[in-house]
């Protein structure tokens, strides 16, 4: 029983955990405050299993979100490829936004988790990092926006988006706000 702990995850391992994430998705999805319990069991999986891949809710909440923002990440490459550095950027903010807006019950979960201190470090890695990062070495080397602007300093700039009311005027409120991130990105650029 040792070996099997200690192994590499196997494919009935990674199966669990993708369903696991898929249940945990509609959950959260319908209601930021989905009992952990309840997850496990409609994705079939003992509480061992389930705290084995995912040790408490941020992390269960975390790995979602990475899991379901790998669709707006991929966009950022596609989206270079046809529009200007700047415009991809503010673009893909856009999406980001409406994703995140979709997802009501996911953005209350991803507010609560976010809310604990370095839960956003934990966004330091995976699918939105790497989309972000590629969008402002683009913008970098465009001079469309200012030197020295990190993954992080955007994630946190872009924070605000979790605190927005999905069900409200979250549109224009979103449009706002990333309007002003992409402002503040401009300022000092080289080519502005």
């Amino acid at each position: 029983m040792h070996e099997k702990k200690d192994a590499p995850l196997r494919s009935d391992a990674q199966r669990n955990r993708e369903r696991i994430l898929e249940v945990a998705l509609a959950e959260l999805t319908q209601s930021a405050d989905a009992p952990l319990s309840a997850i496990a069991r409609k994705a079939c999986v003992g509480q061992g299993t389930f705290y084995r891949h995912f040790p408490n809710r941020e992390s269960l909440v975390l790995e979602v979100y990475r899991y379901e923002v790998q669709q707006v990440a991929d966009t950022a490459a596609q989206l270079l490829e046809t529009r200007a550095p700047d415009q991809a950027l503010r673009e893909w903010m856009d999406r980001l936004a409406q994703y995140a807006m979709a997802k009501a019950g996911l953005a209350d979960a991803m507010r609560r988790a976010t809310c604990k201190q370095n839960a956003l470090a934990g966004l330091g890695h995976g699918p939105v990092t790497s989309a972000v990062t590629l969008l402002l070495t683009a913008n970098e080397e465009a001079g469309t926006i200012r030197p020295g602007v990190t993954p992080d300093d955007f994630l946190l700039a872009i924070a605000g988006l979790w605190q927005i009311d999905p069900h409200g005027d979250w549109q224009s409120r979103a449009g706002r706000l990333l309007d002003l991130v992409m402002d503040g990105l401009r300022a000092g650029a080289p080519g502005a």
